[in-house]
């Protein structure tokens, strides 16, 4: 079976520490560099397109400390920032942009929107500019506004709506054990949430929907915290929380555990792999990014979060951000799988690695991890080369001839 990847390409473009990338993506895709090198705002920026689309783009700027912290400054001056997804959705390839800009005493505006499923100009489309449209598919489009994104109203067209769904159903995850270790009210339970605060009512949706699933992330959850060997949704009042069952040498039966009686590693491992395997009959994920998926677990427990990642890409696009070479270090992990990500004076810089890196992967003369423990594994300086605002560009086809 392909893998499925539903984002193919991503353009940045001033945004937060990033000043131009423009990178494939696979079904898996590892990003890897130092603390502080930007691999959170690669993800973030993807984050920040579906929280755009799903609360408004004012709500979207504003947890993220409004526009000043967003777009980036470039020689003391602000900037612009832009940003667009190429994407592969029922077969057929489409694209959605933006660009943001300042506007003076009324904080900020859509400068441009583009959006196109298909060949430009024979399957659905439109361009708007400042909140006016500049072409379109569609005879007739809602009213539109100046600081909000058109793919929102627009959504309401059968034609588009698609891609909105697609787009609005990325899940992003920098798990917080606290949060998963109290008791959580009812919630919705068909996605995950960033922090994993509805991570008992995801779980209660599995074990009515899809069991299948939930005994896949319990496998992977004894052979990361042995002994552990389920996990269930159980009532306390009015609220809830989980209860895991695990095997006590000398104990007839396995011993019951609430959440707030297991380790930040054991909550985090659960997180991580619920998001991986949270997709039922009622609802899939389009893509799931993971912020350092080994946080807090053992070395050991590096193989087996290694595999279920790669079990899981092959059902749902999978991003993650790492510095772990314990976690890279494995023949299974490709060169064409890792995305370098650099700090260049305060600037991040990110691309497939390097070809001195790429053939001793390929020659198995060391393996993703022992090149990342050696420093080894940088971005390619040919392909930054040719990340220049003159060959990319966020609108009209991606790249200028």
């Amino acid at each position: 079976m392909k893998a499925p990847v539903f984002i193919t390409r991503v353009v940045l473009r001033n945004y937060r520490s990033i000043g131009l990338c423009n990178v494939d993506l696979g079904a898996l895709t590892y990003l890897v560099g130092a603390n502080g090198a930007g691999k959170s705002n690669f993800v973030d920026a993807l984050h920040f397109v579906s929280e755009a689309l799903t609360s408004s783009l004012d709500q979207a700027l504003n947890v993220r400390g409004g526009l000043a912290e967003v777009r980036r400054h470039s020689g003391g001056h602000p900037t612009h920032f832009g940003i667009r997804l190429d994407f592969q959705l029922n077969g057929v390839a489409g694209h959605y942009a933006f660009e943001i800009a300042a506007v003076k005493n009324r904080g900020f505006q859509v400068q441009e929107e583009e959006c196109t499923w298909g060949e430009w100009g024979k399957g659905p489309y439109y361009r708007v500019e400042r909140g006016e449209v500049k072409e379109s598919s569609e005879s007739v489009l809602p009213a539109l506004a100046n600081d909000r994104l058109a793919l929102v109203a627009i959504s309401g067209l059968t034609a588009f709506r698609p891609i909105f769904d697609a787009l609005s159903s990325m899940g992003f995850y920098n798990l917080n054990p606290k949060l998963m270790r109290e008791l959580q009210k009812s919630q919705e339970g068909r996605l995950l949430k960033s922090e994993g605060e509805n991570i008992v009512s995801v779980i209660g949706h599995l074990e009515k929907v899809h069991p299948a699933a939930l005994r896949v992330i319990e496998e992977y959850l004894q052979t990361v915290v042995p002994r552990v060997h389920t996990v269930r949704r159980v009532q306390v009042g009015p609220m809830e929380t989980m209860e895991f069952r695990q095997d006590v040498r000398g104990a007839k039966d396995p011993w019951r555990f609430q959440a707030q009686n297991m380790s930040d590693g054991t909550l985090r491992a659960l997180g991580v792999l619920t998001a991986l395997f949270q997709g039922n009959q009622d609802f899939s994920p389009t893509l799931i990014g993971i912020e350092e998926p080994e946080t807090a677990l053992h070395p050991a427990a590096s193989a087996a979060l290694r595999e279920a990642l790669q079990r899981a890409s092959e059902h749902t696009q999978i991003i993650v951000t790492s510095h772990s070479p314990e976690l890279l270090d494995d023949a299974s992990v490709r060169d064409d799988q890792i995305l370098a990500v650099v700090s260049d004076d305060g600037e991040t810089k990110i691309a497939s690695i390097d070809p001195a890196s790429r053939d001793a992967i390929r020659s198995h003369l060391f393996s993703a991890g022992e090149l990342l423990k050696l420093g080894q594994l940088q971005p390619d300086p040919e392909v930054l080369e040719k990340q220049s605002p003159r060959q990319v560009s966020l609108f009209d086809g991606g790249l200028v001839e």
